[in-house]
This record gives C-alpha cells, structure tokens and sequence, in this order.
C-alpha cells in the first residue's frame, strides 16, 4: 500500500523535464516586461531615444512570444495571462509614464490623470481581449480586425510625437495640448469598438509576391538608416488607416449579411418543375423516350 502510495505520489508530483526550447515563449514576455521597465527609467533620466527605442522592443518581444508559442504548440492559460500582464506595463504604463515626463508634467494634476486614463483604458481593453477568447463564434468578417487599436500599436501612436521630434525637433511636437489630445484620442480608440487593420490574416496574390518583396527590402534599408524618419512614417501611415479600415470592414460585414438574406429569398422551383421532377424519377428506364 505504501509503495503504491509513494508511486501515485511521484506520478502526481513529478514531471518529465521540459526542453529549455519549451521556456522560449515566456522568456520572450519576460524580456519585453523588462524592456518596458527599462524605457521607464532612461525616461527619468531624460534619454528619450533609449526610452522609446525600449518600447520599440517590448513590441518585438511581444511579437515573438506568441508566435513562437504558436509554431512549438505551446500555448497556455499561463503564457495568456502573462503576456497581458507584460503588455499592460511596456504598453500602457510605460508609455504614459514617458510622455509624462516629456512634455504631460507641465499641466501637472491634468497631465497625470491624462496618464492615468491611458493606462487604465489599456487595462480595460487586454481584460476585453481575454474575456473574449473563448466567447460566442463570431463573424467572418471579424478574423481581420482588431477591436479598436491594439495594445502595441497603440503605445506607437501615443509616442508618435516624440518619435518624429527626433527627426523634426520638439518645437510644436512636445506642446502639452498636442500630447495630451493623442493620449486622450488612442486611449478611447484602445476600448472603442471601431475595426482596426489586423496583418495575422493577411494574404499576398501570386502576381504581388515580388513588390512586396521590394517593398519589405525597402522598408528594412530605411529602418537601419533613417530609423526615426522611417518609424514616424510608419506610425502616419497607421495613424491615416484608421477611417480606411472601418469604411472597408463596414462594406465587407454589409457583404456578409446580405448574402444570409439573399439565400433566405431566392425564389422556391415552379410548381411544374417539381411534378416533372417527381415524374422524371418514377417513369421505368424501358419507356423513356430514346433519343
């Protein structure tokens, strides 16, 4: 009795030794919880490029964790609830903290409550994400949208003016009203409902297999040489696809409805028809007609 009770003891304890491969998803939202941390700091010390730079690899980390989770099969209510952890500091805290120091401290109480909002919107909208992962099925239309701006690309608007200071100088780019209207306008973005280009969808023609090629190449030539000009670019880019995403996921859900509707009314066979039909499927094969 006891050797069995010490064998179920060792099979209920113990577990055959993981790969270190196996730790690789975790370990990437661990470096990027500490790359947000990090940005925090250099931010206190007034190193702007480092503390964004920092941000920019929490959302490579980001990136990262879930997609290599994805290819070794290792996807876990863990590895759920630690990513939203991570993301809510490198993505909501830090970048409120940091546009607080650079320019939000000069409205003093308004600048940190502005702050406050932003990161507490960031909290709402990772807890909306994950009460939804096992929700009702959803349309198809919904696999490429995001749910108002997600959490990377939205710490990359928030720090869009201090990104293309780098490149512009601060001048109007580090005025408080500015900065303050774009913490205020991402934060509602993050918990609003308004479909956001989602890429984990996206497909390539055959015919546009090489452009795109180019234009990749492109895009990484100008992000090792001109990295600041080349990310405020971007972050534009994003910022002026935003009216274009909800008029297209409009059209395409007004598609999707009216197909149900369509089928609901397609008129049913003559009644002729029918009696043919049924007649067709009794008649002997010896006395049809031959050609």
């Amino acid at each position: 009795m006891k050797e069995r009770q010490r064998r179920g003891f060792r099979i209920r304890r113990g577990e055959r030794p993981r790969p270190v491969l196996h730790l690789l998803p975790n370990l990437f939202t661990l470096m990027g919880l500490a790359a947000g941390m990090t940005g925090m700091r250099f931010a206190l010390d007034g190193r702007w490029q480092l503390a964004v730079g920092l941000i920019i690899a929490a959302v490579v980390f980001d990136g990262l964790d879930g997609r290599s989770a994805r290819i070794l099969g290792l996807q876990s209510r863990l590895g759920e609830q630690l990513d939203s952890l991570a993301d809510f500091l490198s993505f909501g805290v830090a970048p409120a903290f940091i546009v607080y120091l650079w320019t939000l401290h000069e409205v003093r109480g308004a600048g940190w409550a502005l702050a406050m909002i932003f990161a507490s919107c960031m909290a709402l909208r990772l807890a909306r994400f994950n009460a939804e992962i096992d929700g009702a099925p959803k349309p198809r239309w919904t696999l490429y949208y995001f749910k108002g701006v997600p959490a990377p690309c939205a710490a990359g608007l928030v720090l869009l003016p201090v990104v293309l200071s780098f490149e512009l100088g601060d001048g109007f780019l580090r005025s408080w009203g500015l900065n303050a209207g774009m913490v205020l306008f991402v934060a509602l973005m993050m918990v609003s409902t308004i479909p956001t280009f989602s890429i984990k969808r996206l497909r390539v023609s055959p015919d546009w297999v090489l452009p795109t090629l180019v234009l990749g190449m492109v895009v990484i030539v100008f992000l090792a040489t001109n990295t600041w000009a080349m990310l405020g670019l971007m972050g534009l880019a994003y910022l002026l696809s935003l009216p274009v995403s909800w008029v297209m996921a409009k059209r395409m859900r007004g598609r999707e409805t009216a197909l149900p509707a369509e089928a609901d009314a397609a008129p049913p066979p003559p009644a002729d028809a029918e009696a043919d039909a049924g007649t067709a499927r009794i008649v002997p094969y010896d006395k049809r007609p031959r050609a």
